[in-house]
């Protein structure tokens, strides 16, 4: 493909552009069809959430509106006209299925209105807006008074707009920084444009096929942030690792050799390991399917399709693009050379290859000391993840930032048994729908003298018309991420509802609400975790020992990654869960004391593929030079010294785009940007330089076990330097 392009360059580049524009039209055409309900029911949770759907009893979405003093007590009068003010402007939406009577706090100074929306929460947003805008007039209205709104299908409007304005931002900081690392890197402005260019393209055309292929795994609402965070990383990496070897090339031919043969030289080796690292990178995000769940689907599809798209961009559009580069620099010294003038000569990059050798001195003179003290401070680093604490992150801990969630801290300080419902489905036949009441009737009594249920609000029991499945919803006064909180479902699944309900002949019972939710989720992840992570490392494994035809190679890569994401891992416990972030940069404190948990599942996956990158680009660049007959251990300096900038290059570029989504309000992106930015620094500057080549120098010629071919070339290349010296000791 690249050497087609390279030979029809402006071909090359319209069949990239088209596809580009192929893709956004039938996606924009399509649309993304979003993940529902149904598709993030897991567990007990979401046995009893279908349970409930089939009875026509699903959780109703609501939004509470408050009406409180700005300060000092509240003005009842006024506060009482506001009250038929808001239930007036309610009651003539049509989204709105009923306004209940206003309910006073327990210390007189807040009143709430109940607003039920029509439909179920898996559309409660396009609702939304309607209830807020008369919200808004309210307040107008009533200026005296604060009058405000909160629910669960505000706050989820209010999220989606932070994350909207959050990737703008982020896009603002990161193509900037970007690039003035590339001109760092290139000093010219045409070759910074390359791969910024080839990067945005990717993600355009990524974004494209991630709305068609919705259709067959739906969105999250994650793929976008994911988009942007690997498109922006893997884009630009490619075309650095390409554009090196070019001009390797370009430099070792002295001008001999023309724009489309360099262009296939690098093709034939730099080329060939993006392809490689690409299908790493795919394979090992594609274990996040078996986590089943429709997040981590979203995030695996999502950054597959990008990864596509930045390798088939790297081998039709670039060598294009570099043909056609190299063409023109070529009429310009054809022109300068018929002026009798001459070009500066290009910066001699020597010293940047003697920094590099002085860097990989102790791991090739003391190589067996270099990776001691090395995996031992990977190690430390990674002893805090022993610690770790995950949960799911909820309303506790987003950002106070969101209107819909200051309101709702005011709400649930006034009315704290609003914080937690529990919500109890019971399905059986019709005939036994008298003792299943009963039996839910007592349930309320036994929870009336628990102190973990709250008693304020008299539990709501409902009945499906057909009476084979009733609800009830019991309140917890306590935060959601509390002990007291978890303490209450335990009780309940364990004690209460098998000593009723569960004495009802046939019944089936289950428990849902955010608290059960959240639980059955994490169990979930757990149970799948043992089969995501093993799957992962097999295929690591596989795929290194493939590329490289070496077993040896393909458990060192294993172990590395596993440094490199353990090393990470600890430091996400030490910013994060310790504080330690809040305390350096700042960071809401919502946003630290647990680590969320999508986090480390995803993180695992992505850093073992990201990792490859490096992995196939430093090893191929060594096992190039001993192919060549080098001895082992000054191929793996030579190896690592020519990778080293492009490596260092590409390392800056990705904590760049990595770093900017600490910025961004979600708890769980700042994690995740925090420990992929420390990941690949730690990966590119310990792991490449110290760990590895120590470890390589140390096996020496065990390192390609069991190629044959490459034992026989080591063997040849050892005779050659052992002749000599035969030649010289004979008599």
């Amino acid at each position: 493909m690249a050497t087609w392009s390279a030979w029809r360059p402006w071909r090359g580049v319209a069949v990239w552009l088209a596809f580009v524009v192929l893709a956004l039209a039938v996606g924009s055409a399509v649309g993304t069809h979003q993940a529902t309900a149904d598709d993030y029911r897991t567990g007990e949770a979401g046995r009893a959430e279908r349970m409930a759907a089939q009875g026509h009893l699903d959780h109703e979405p609501v939004e509470q509106v408050l009406i409180s003093a700005r300060s000092g007590p509240l003005d009842r009068t006024a506060a009482e006209a506001a009250v038929r003010d808001i239930t007036a402007r309610m009651r003539a939406l049509p989204g709105v299925k009923r306004v209940a009577p206003a309910v006073r706090s327990a210390d007189g100074g807040t009143l709430r209105v109940e607003v039920t929306l029509k439909g179920t929460d898996a559309d409660d947003k396009k609702f939304v807006a309607p209830v807020a805008a008369q919200t808004a007039a309210a307040q107008r209205a009533h200026p005296a008074l604060r009058v405000e709104e909160t629910g669960s299908p505000s706050i989820s409007v209010g999220v989606d707009t932070q994350r909207d304005d959050d990737l703008g931002l982020s896009e603002a900081i990161t193509l900037p920084i970007t690039l003035l690392t590339l001109m760092a890197v290139f000093g010219s402005a045409v070759m910074v444009a390359v791969p910024l260019l080839l990067a945005l393209t990717s993600i355009a055309a990524a974004v494209g096929m991630s709305m068609i292929v919705s259709h067959l795994l739906p969105d999250a609402g994650v793929g976008m942030n994911v988009i942007i965070l690997i498109g922006m990383a893997v884009g630009v990496d490619y075309t650095l690792f390409y554009l090196k070897r070019e001009r390797e090339e370009r430099t070792r031919s002295g001008g001999r050799i023309g724009p489309e043969a360099l262009v296939e030289l690098a093709a034939a080796t730099s080329g060939r390991a993006i392809v490689a690292s690409g299908l790493a990178v795919v394979v090992s995000t594609a274990t996040l399917y078996l986590a089943t769940d429709i997040v981590f689907s979203s995030l695996a599809t999502c950054t597959i399709i990008v990864v596509l798209a930045a390798v088939l961009s790297s081998l039709t559009a670039l060598p294009a693009l570099l043909v056609v580069i190299g063409r023109r620099a070529e009429l310009r010294a054809a022109r300068r050379a018929a002026k009798g003038t001459t070009r500066r000569a290009a910066k001699d990059h020597a010293g940047a290859g003697r920094v590099w050798t002085a860097l990989l001195r102790p791991a090739s003179r003391r190589p067996a000391l270099t990776l001691c003290v090395s995996v031992l401070v990977m190690l430390g680093l990674a002893a805090p993840a022993l610690g770790m604490q995950l949960r799911v992150l909820n309303k506790d801990s987003m950002s106070r930032e969101i209107p819909a969630l200051q309101a709702y801290d005011r709400l649930t300080a006034a009315f704290p048994e609003l914080r937690i419902q529990h919500q109890v489905v019971v399905r059986a036949q019709a005939d036994r729908s008298g003792e299943v009441a009963d039996a839910l009737r007592e349930l309320e009594r036994r929870t009336e003298r628990d102190p973990l249920f709250a008693h304020q609000i008299r539990p709501v029991l409902r009945t499906s018309a057909d009476h084979r499945i009733h609800t009830l919803y019991l309140a917890v006064p306590y935060k959601l991420s509390s002990p007291e909180a978890l303490a209450s479902l335990d009780r309940l699944r364990k004690d209460y509802l098998p000593h009723t309900v569960g004495t009802v002949a046939g019944a089936q019972f289950a428990v849902t609400g955010d608290v059960p939710h959240d639980t059955d989720y994490l169990a979930h992840q757990d149970e799948k975790l043992p089969l995501v992570v093993g799957m992962l490392l097999l295929l690591t494994f596989v795929m290194t020992a493939l590329v490289f035809r070496s077993l040896v190679l393909g458990l060192i890569g294993v172990v590395l990654n596993l440094l490199s994401a353990a090393a990470a891992f600890g430091l996400v416990v030490v910013f994060f869960q310790y504080g330690l972030a809040s305390t350096l940069f700042g960071f809401d404190p919502a946003a630290t004391h647990a680590i969320g948990s999508r986090v480390p599942l995803f993180l695992f996956v992505i850093l073992f593929g990201l990792s490859m990158d490096y992995q196939v680009f430093v090893v191929s660049r060594i096992r190039e030079a001993a192919l060549a007959g080098v001895p082992t251990r000054q191929a793996v300096l030579q190896g690592t010294v020519t990778s080293a900038k492009v490596v260092t290059s590409a390392a800056a570029v990705m904590v760049t785009v990595f770093a900017t989504f600490m910025l961004l309000h979600l708890a769980e992106m700042k994690q995740i940007g925090f420990s992929l930015a420390v990941a690949v620094l730690l990966d590119a500057f310990v792991i490449r330089v110290m760990i590895l080549p120590a470890a390589l120098t140390l096996l020496g010629r065990a390192t390609w076990w069991p190629s044959r071919g490459m034992r026989r070339v080591q063997e040849r290349g050892a005779e050659a330097v052992n002749a000599p010296l035969q030649a010289v000791s004979s008599p």
